[in-house]
């Protein structure tokens, strides 16, 4: 039996195992593939911190978003509102802690929408109303700022405000406020699991920076998305990193440790969806920076200290400095949630010289690529 994997009976088992490794690790991350059982997992992580009458575990996942429900007055239709199920424990200080000024600098990164939100006494259920300005440019040339309000916003856009919600209270527990020093580990279970895998990166990176900021809380962060996971096994570098499957016996559950910065095989799922993008065309300015994080991985285990060095130079190749800087300046940090730019045709015919050259430079097996690759190395 591999010492690097160890098996577990149940769900509670394996909870009550994550928290001892925490107890000398600020991170624990988990990868697994959907239907292993990872948000199941986060809630007996969350039961398990409940022993004694108390509570410890502030999380994320699909429950979560089950707390904002749609009321489309079906009626009128005219005032459409999200409810909030004032009964949970997660809205504790809305209302006392001016949440939507909290909320709202974490959703401006992402969306180009506002909000109010209703605390109308007598209610069962508070409120919140969404409202979008556009700039209309008028017929002499000027231009009118006109509010559209109670809008109805997209699944996707709903699912970045419960998100930006969530963090605006992990923040809350991070700086020890007083309504939430319950807090003692905060979960979070595949927070783009519904969102466009052009996110990844972008909220991955701003994630990381937050938790990274703080020493008060312990963090539990599960995934299925390769990306994501990546950029955060490479952002939170000292994190214990697991991969989580099921067991051989019925209704177990097997913890292998990844070891390294990044486990080897995200790698090759980052490389295999940015060759199929060149292939397809299908290239966004994001693309660069998975080039860009694939390359540095790849000069680090390589002992070369620069990704340039990673960039084939032929005899009288004089492009490598040109798509060194290329990648530099089409790499940065702020990526369009709902509007991912696409690359020019000269940067996309650049790209795909540069992960070309790289295949032929790095063999890697082609049975675990796509035939695309495999012709590309003939």
């Amino acid at each position: 039996m591999d010492g690097n994997i160890s098996t577990f009976t149940d769900l509670d088992t394996l909870a009550t195992e994550l928290r001892k490794k925490l107890s000398t690790k600020k991170y624990l991350l988990l990868f697994a593939y959907n239907g292993v059982g990872k948000t199941r997992l986060s809630m007996a992580f969350k039961e398990t911190g409940k022993q004694g009458g108390g509570r410890d575990t502030l999380y994320f996942n699909a429950y979560t978003e089950d707390l904002f429900v749609w009321d489309n007055d079906l009626d009128n239709d005219s005032q459409r509102v999200l409810t909030l199920n004032r009964n949970s424990k997660f809205f504790s200080g809305l209302a006392e802690l001016e949440m939507d000024t909290r909320i709202r600098p974490f959703l401006q990164r992402y969306a180009d929408f506002d909000f109010r939100i209703d605390f109308v006494k007598g209610k069962k259920k508070w409120t919140i109303t969404f409202f979008r300005d556009e700039r209309v440019k008028q017929e002499d040339g000027s231009y009118k700022t006109i509010r559209s309000d109670n809008i109805k916003i997209s699944r996707g856009e709903e699912r970045i405000f419960v998100w930006c919600f969530f963090l605006a209270i992990a923040q809350l527990a991070m700086d020890g406020q007083d309504t939430y020093d319950w807090v003692k580990y905060i979960y979070i279970d595949d927070p783009i699991s519904s969102l466009d895998d052009n996110n990844a990166i972008t909220v991955a990176s701003h994630l990381a920076q937050l938790l990274k900021d703080q020493n008060r809380v312990k963090i539990v962060l599960s995934s299925h998305h390769t990306l994501f996971f990546n950029v955060m096994c490479n952002e939170l570098g000292k994190a214990l990193k697991f991969y989580l499957n099921k067991g051989e016996e019925m209704r177990s559950y097997a913890l292998r440790k990844m070891f390294g910065d990044t486990a080897r095989f995200y790698h090759v799922a980052m490389l295999k969806e940015i060759k199929l993008a060149a292939d397809s065309g299908n290239l966004y300015t994001y693309h660069f920076s998975i080039l860009r994080n694939l390359l540095e991985k790849t000069a680090y285990f390589h002992g070369f200290t620069n990704f340039g060095n990673c960039l084939t130079r032929d005899a009288g190749d004089a492009d490598s400095v040109i798509k060194k800087r290329i990648i530099s300046l089409l790499n940065h940090g702020d990526y369009s949630i709902f509007e991912p730019v696409e690359m020019l045709p000269e940067n996309k015919e650049h790209f795909r010289d540069i992960i070309n050259d790289f295949l032929r430079a790095y063999k890697f097996n082609p049975e675990i690529f796509p035939e695309q690759i495999s012709e590309s190395q003939s």
